[in-house]
């Protein structure tokens, strides 16, 4: 890529995962406008190489032969067959790439964005240094940094050469025996398909529950079929020490080396590798924030048009930013971010709902793919009763025609918290197998403020599992 003389563009971008993408588009969308992305990996980021993409491509295999083993006709010929695991992680090399990013690189070239490879740290107002060459941006710099995965400094631990969540997604070994440490989202997907692989899981969970910020009784379910499928969960497990003597560095995704054992609670777990899933951190350590004022390794807040208070020329979209850590909510963060810079740019008011991103509030959406899938949006029971809402809940069981269709021993639940004063929902949850479908009906209920008696009208079509809306409404009726 050969820069102008001043390397000067109108939008600097510093990550060119999904959402740094997403501000550089729209920022100079139908404009003669200039952008430009920083990354010092790959573009297309953790989501295209190491999170959702490869995630989901481990995750669906396991998922259609448990729906095959549920389904007369079909389960006869499946019989007790495992995976074919070698072809499950080819599949998955076709959604990465074999973590080539030059399709990536056409894309934004192709839409107007110029790529410059290495590290951006910011030098000064409106001003990026990378690797010794400084750009200048005539509008707006963009963080779109995104988040590392946190490692505990559990005694040991570090030494032992854990696998991150880069390692578990891009595995090219199945260890026979894991330990995973955490109980959230990353924890309990990878529970999820290292159990389909035939590997021998055991959870270490320092809480009480699986899915914590979610509601109880999902994390339930979710726990109830991870150990149906013979995971071991350790809840309020305290992780005292680790030794692995034999550990080594031999490549994401590959067995780091000899057995470890882990003293948990004073006893000893004997493993093949460790996957900790315990957390992540901004990627903000090294971004030159001290130089403007801010502090360097903390999250960057921001207001609602997603500028950083006191900096006109500065935003941050995604997770760096912490409100939502959730590559669709960084992405739609990215299309407000954008549209408020090219408004700016254009010197047009930031007049409409487009230039505020006010679903960070209460209203995210978030699907996470387990052995049963929980789909939720807004406020959990607990969050709105806290925020003094009038709640009242709507429940049933997931046992509709719709779903007696789509497998044998089809077991779910549904959830509406309803504020009662103003007859909306504020809060939907749903466990079960395929439930990621519904989220979005529930999403635009919520995002819409559609009051029950409306939702009376939206009829669901018959025989699918989005019947489970009339029965909700119906356990209103008493």
């Amino acid at each position: 890529m050969t820069l102008n003389s001043t390397d000067e563009f109108d939008v600097i971008v510093i990550g060119g995962g999904p959402v740094g993408e997403n501000a550089a588009s729209y920022a100079i969308a139908g404009s003669d406008r200039t952008a430009v992305i920083v990354e010092h990996q790959l573009v297309g980021g953790e989501c295209s190489y190491w999170a959702c993409m490869p995630s989901k491509a481990l995750l669906r295999p396991g998922e259609v032969l448990d729906t095959a083993r549920n389904m007369p006709g079909v389960k006869e010929l499946v019989g007790d067959a495992s995976l074919d695991v070698e072809a499950v992680l080819a599949r998955r090399e076709s959604f990465t790439h074999s973590l080539d990013d030059s399709s990536q690189v056409e894309w934004a070239e192709s839409a107007g964005i110029s790529v410059v490879r290495g590290h951006g740290r910011i030098s000064g107002e409106k001003t990026v240094d990378v690797d010794g060459r400084t750009l200048t941006a005539r509008h707006a710099v963009v963080l779109a940094t995104g988040t590392t995965a946190s490692v505990p400094n559990t005694p040991g631990l570090r030494d032992a050469l854990p696998w991150i969540s880069r390692d578990a997604t891009n595995m090219h070994e199945v260890p026979g025996r894991v330990a995973v440490i955490g109980g959230g989202v990353v924890a309990c997907e990878s529970a999820t398909w290292l159990l389909s692989f035939g590997a021998e899981v055991t959870m270490i969970v320092r809480g009480s529950s699986l899915l914590a910020k979610g509601e109880p009784f999902a994390s339930e379910l979710v726990a109830d079929a991870l150990r149906e499928r013979g995971a071991k969960i350790l809840f309020d497990a305290d992780l005292q020490s680790v030794s692995r003597p034999d550990a080594q560095d031999t490549g994401v995704g590959k067995i780091h080396g000899g057995p470890a054992q882990l003293t948990v609670g004073g006893d000893t777990i004997t493993v093949d590798e460790i996957v900790v899933a315990a957390g992540r951190k901004p990627t903000s350590g090294d971004l030159g924030l001290s130089t403007i004022g801010l502090e360097d390794g903390a999250s960057v807040e921001t207001d609602d048009h997603l500028g950083v208070p006191g900096l006109p020329w500065l935003y941050a979209v995604g997770d760096v930013n912490g409100r939502a850590l959730l590559t669709h909510m960084g992405k739609y963060q990215a299309r407000v971010a954008g549209d408020v810079i090219a408004a700016r740019a254009d010197g047009t008011p930031l007049d409409g709902k487009k230039f505020s991103a006010t679903a960070d509030h209460g209203q995210i959406p978030q699907v996470v793919f387990t052995a049963l899938e929980v789909a939720a949006v807004g406020q959990t029971e607990k969050e709105a009763r806290d925020a003094g809402i009038d709640v009242e809940i709507l429940s049933a069981d997931i046992a509709v025609a719709g779903s007696s269709l789509q497998q044998d021993d089809y077991s779910g639940h549904a959830q509406l918290v309803v504020d009662h004063a103003k007859d909306i929902i504020v809060g939907a949850t749903f466990v079960g197998p395929g439930v990621a479908e519904l989220v979005h009906a529930a999403t635009v209920a919520v995002i819409g403020k559609v009051t029950l008696d409306d939702l009376w009208h939206a009829v669901p079509s018959y025989p699918t599992v989005s019947e489970v809306w009339l029965r909700l409404l119906e356990s209103r009726r008493g």
